[in-house]
């Protein structure tokens, strides 16, 4: 595999505006994540933004950035046309995708579902952990990842269903969805020429476009999942993190 790894960071934000270039500890937050993803070594790492201050803050550092249009329906879209760009002969076939609000991002996950999608053998590829608080169970901004695993212990598994729901029922663990996505270039460029589908409006979820459109995702299991940032106390919390 020849990976490359894109982070989409858009200016606008209904909550936090600006979010990509809070100062974390004298960082940008995007140039925060972009470093972790740079850490994991998997492959090359490029920002993929509709804004030049987003870009400028990456590039000072010595980061790559790419412009992309502001009006991409989802971060997918934004990574598809900043990967003709950066691309357009095709020497990587993998895309990793790592959201631009997780600064405390450990690089073993981005390593993690790179080598998902190698041993699934599948179109895509993410991350699940177990739930061990009680209020995540009902919560719908927890979203729950339904995995067949190969066996009750095994780390790898194949998604099922993903949901904002509290599912399965019944006694057993329940496992939370994290938002980083492996594809191959070709289940990529698939993904984006679909519409959306009934179950993803529904949840409000894309990534059930691909499995009602028959694509196959791995999934792998980790030990936790990394923060991310959506409300202002969330940011508050980081900031004294990196302070």
């Amino acid at each position: 595999m020849q990976p490359i790894i894109l982070i989409p960071a858009r200016f606008g934000s209904t909550r936090l505006p600006g979010k990509p270039l809070a100062d974390l500890g004298g960082q940008p937050m995007i140039v925060r994540v972009w470093e972790r993803a740079m850490s994991s070594g998997v492959g090359r790492v490029a920002v993929a933004t509709d804004d030049a201050r987003i870009a400028a803050a990456v590039q000072a550092v010595g980061g790559e950035a790419v412009m992309t249009q502001p009006d991409h329906p989802s971060g997918s879209d934004r990574l598809w046309e900043a990967l003709q760009v950066l691309d357009p002969e095709g020497a990587h076939d993998v895309v990793i995708n790592v959201q631009g609000d997780v600064p405390t991002l450990p690089p073993a996950l981005v390593s993690s579902v790179a080598e998902a999608l190698h041993a699934g053998g599948t179109d895509m590829a993410t991350l699940a952990c177990e739930l061990h608080h009680a209020a995540d169970r009902d919560n719908p901004a927890v979203v729950k990842a339904i995995v067949s695993w190969n066996e009750p212990t095994a780390r790898m598994g194949r998604a099922l269903y993903f949901t904002r729901a509290t599912a399965p029922s019944g006694e057993g663990p329940l496992y939370h969805h994290i938002g980083i996505y492996a594809y191959r270039r070709a289940a990529l460029a698939r993904f984006v020429s679909l519409p959306p589908s009934p179950l993803e409006q529904r949840e409000k979820l894309e990534q059930l476009r691909a499995l009602e459109a028959g694509m196959s995702i791995a999934v792998a299991r980790v030990d936790a999942e990394p923060p991310g940032i959506d409300t202002p106390e969330q940011l508050d919390a980081i900031r004294r993190h990196f302070s």
